[in-house]
């Protein structure tokens, strides 16, 4: 499969482009960043576009031949909090949309974020029952999150006007290399993340999952939590639970399934048939 990769030169960027390489397919990378640096800049299966996805002709035109697209190109924070995230990542998440869409590639994969919640970019983390899953509501307070969240609204939209697109929004934890980079010594400080993480090559593996499983796995939008069922921290989920969020409810069965953690991954596990690994 031929699949487009944009922000390829970032820090997610890099490791899905290896991943998808690894795996067979061969790659077209995006990105406003040009680095000759990287492990794969000379394979002959990869090709560089250095390009600015905020301007539609020029998306539009370096998707044309591809089967597929995993849209990694945007800011990671908010930064300052105050316009710049939230309008060039909303611009850019539209642009690869509409340009998929024109192009007739019905496989996009976007990366979205637990930060979709009201995490540990907020004034204050508020979370209303867990494990969290993807009916949890979405009330972020930060423009990245809402950049995020937006997206989401925007893939809802493309495949209502194009039936034929499956899109699937990847809500990404911490993207490290290993569990023991998650670690913080302020447990108060980082619990908006909820102590968690996701190792960067099984993030990269859901990606590419989400744009090689067969059509008839689902249709239309979805979103997937990407976590790690592991927290980076010492303590037991629930010691935390009760010391941090003591008034937040679990929601039944949950403990007593014996499954550990804040997140449920189990959508992406039914329909990517994803499981967190550490390969680290």
């Amino acid at each position: 499969m031929k699949i487009a990769i944009t922000g390829c030169n970032g820090g997610v960027g890099r490791r899905v482009v290896l991943w998808v390489l690894k795996e067979g397919h061969t790659v077209v990378g995006a990105d406003y960043v040009i680095a000759e640096d990287t492990d794969f800049y000379h394979n002959p299966a990869f090709t560089f576009h250095p390009v600015d996805l905020k301007d539609f002709d020029t998306t539009l035109k370096v998707f044309e031949g591809c089967d597929a697209i995993i849209q990694l190109a945007a800011f990671a924070q908010p930064m300052d909090y105050k316009t710049k995230v939230h309008n060039d990542n909303v611009v850019i998440s539209w642009n690869v949309l509409r340009a998929a869409a024109e192009l007739g590639i019905d496989r996009v994969a976007l990366a979205s974020s637990v930060n979709v919640l009201r995490g540990v970019f907020s004034t204050e983390p508020i979370f209303h029952y867990f494990p969290i899953d993807e009916n949890h509501p979405c009330e972020p307070d930060e423009p990245y999150g809402l950049s995020k969240l937006i997206a989401e609204t925007q893939a809802n939209t493309i495949v209502r006007r194009y039936p034929s697109m499956r899109v699937a929004s990847i809500r990404i934890h911490w993207f490290v290399p290993t569990r023991a980079h998650a670690y913080r010594q302020d447990y108060f400080r980082v619990r908006g993340d909820l102590w968690g993480y996701v190792q960067m090559d099984s993030a990269a593996d859901a990606f590419l999952r989400a744009v090689t499983v067969e059509m008839d796995h689902w249709t239309g939008h979805e979103t997937f939590f990407i976590v790690a069922p592991q927290l980076a921290a010492d303590e037991d989920w629930l010691e935390l639970k009760e010391k941090y969020f003591p008034d937040v409810p679990v929601k039944p069965g949950w403990i007593e399934s014996g499954t550990k953690g804040f997140f449920d991954c189990s959508k992406a596990e039914r329909l990517l048939g994803w499981v967190h690994t550490d390969y680290a």
